[in-house]
């Protein structure tokens, strides 16, 4: 999960054959702490999703974690042009959707670092651990360049 900047909130990886809900799930159980201690009377995150996932799957999985999850985030799938928009426009094929290439971008920054190219790694925290690092050394970067 990253925020609107297109680094990591929160992070996880999780086996090849685990479906994106269940990954999406998990990764908010394990991290649900930090909804807990969220007031409610703040707007709600916003969790952009794809349209492979199912809001009304994740909603039930995440409301028997923590009965109140959706008074503090809410779902919202990623705008996807229709055929007859794409028409309207003058656009055929693939038209690219601004939110959704912030998570894309992410990903290309994640792929500079070589060993996250291929899975090297042996197990998943091993894995999630790569992932953590190649995003601190990613922001060191940038906070001395600034500097």
């Amino acid at each position: 999960a990253i925020d609107t900047i297109g680094f990591p909130f929160f992070t996880l990886c999780t086996p090849a054959n685990l479906s994106d809900d269940a990954g999406l799930i998990e990764l908010l159980t394990q991290n649900m702490a930090y909804f807990r201690s969220k007031p409610v009377n703040i707007p709600k995150i916003t969790i952009l999703l794809d349209h492979g996932y199912h809001p009304d799957t994740l909603k039930q999985a995440l409301e028997k974690v923590y009965p109140q999850i959706m008074r503090k985030i809410k779902f919202e799938r990623s705008p996807k042009p229709s055929k007859a928009e794409k028409a309207a426009a003058g656009q055929t094929g693939f038209v690219p959707v601004a939110a959704r290439w912030v998570v894309e971008r992410s990903n290309a920054w994640m792929e500079r670092c070589k060993s996250l190219v291929k899975n090297f790694e042996r197990t998943l925290s091993n894995a999630t651990t790569q992932l953590n690092l190649c995003f601190v050394r990613l922001m060191l970067k940038r906070l001395a360049a600034a500097a």
